[in-house]
């Protein structure tokens, strides 16, 4: 499937992504808001907001403004390390989830909706 798609197929599928996202009533995080929440949910935990800026090279209060709007949204909760009281957990939410798996869902919809009209 993806090894027949071109460039302009993939493009085009990212756009009517983003573009059902704008339309949805769900809400919309910026592309740096949705590479930290896919690292928090794709990648082995422990996250921490140092180790999270590292990552995306960007710097902690970069971070914490992302994660001060998802955590409104309720897709991550932080907590203080009782190990290291410097550091501040990330954790996942249901709420995140669930916003990722219908995200996933779309994009999969999409790209099947592509493959059944070049077939």
């Amino acid at each position: 499937m993806a090894s027949t798609m071109r460039p302009a197929d993939a493009l085009k599928i990212w756009q009517q992504v983003c573009l059902d996202q704008v339309l949805d009533d769900q809400p919309d995080l910026t592309l740096r808001q949705m590479s930290i929440l896919l690292t928090i949910y794709m990648e082995t935990p422990p996250h921490t907001v140092r180790g999270l800026a590292e990552k995306l090279a960007v710097t902690k209060p970069v971070i914490t403004r992302a994660l001060d709007t998802m955590g409104t949204l309720g897709f991550v909760s932080r907590r203080r390390d009782e190990r290291d009281r410097r550091n501040v957990l990330i954790q996942r939410t249901v709420a995140g989830t669930v916003y990722l798996e219908k995200l996933s869902d779309l994009i999969l919809n999409h790209i099947q909706n592509d493959v059944e009209q070049r077939s």
